[in-house]
């Protein structure tokens, strides 16, 4: 698993925004920037959309304000579900990255394997990345909701 000093993979991603989206390399859109993470398990899920991503959206202005430049929530979703899940949730400060076949989630070993369930997804967990490297990491231990929210991102970044 990727771990606190490790630079972002270059993997495929689709990055959406409000200005559309676009599939870039992670590596290249974490370069150059401050970047909050999150990342759960599917968009529309019940824990994911009542209370992993509702917390970042609440908290979006209070973590730029310590000089972050993306707040970004990942899911191992098509960019489509991603997208319609950041309208439905009120989430257009957020940028979303859709990681549909989960080249970035396989790369960084943070894989939830929920079999028939749903297949692949990403563990949950909230990292800080600056530059390309990851500063924090903050993974979900047996599918709990404990470390990865909002408050603790506001915690790390001082």
């Amino acid at each position: 698993m990727i771990t606190v000093g490790d630079s972002i993979p270059a993997a495929n991603i689709t990055v959406i925004n409000n200005e559309g989206q676009e599939s870039v390399s992670a590596d290249a859109f974490f370069a150059g920037k401050k970047v909050v993470l999150f990342a759960l398990p599917g968009a529309f899920t019940p824990t994911c959309s009542e209370a992993h991503l509702p917390g970042f959206v609440v908290k979006y202005d209070d973590i730029a304000a310590k000089g972050v430049d993306v707040v970004a929530c990942l899911s191992v979703n098509d960019s489509f579900v991603m997208s319609a899940w950041q309208k439905s949730q009120n989430a257009e400060n957020l940028t979303m990255i859709a990681d549909g076949g989960a080249a970035l989630t396989k790369a960084m070993d943070l894989v939830l394997d929920t079999a028939d369930f749903g297949g692949v997804r990403s563990q949950r967990y909230s990292m800080i990345v600056d530059n390309g490297t990851i500063t924090n990491l903050n993974v979900e231990e047996g599918g709990g909701f404990e470390v990865s929210g909002a408050e603790t991102i506001l915690e790390q970044l001082g």
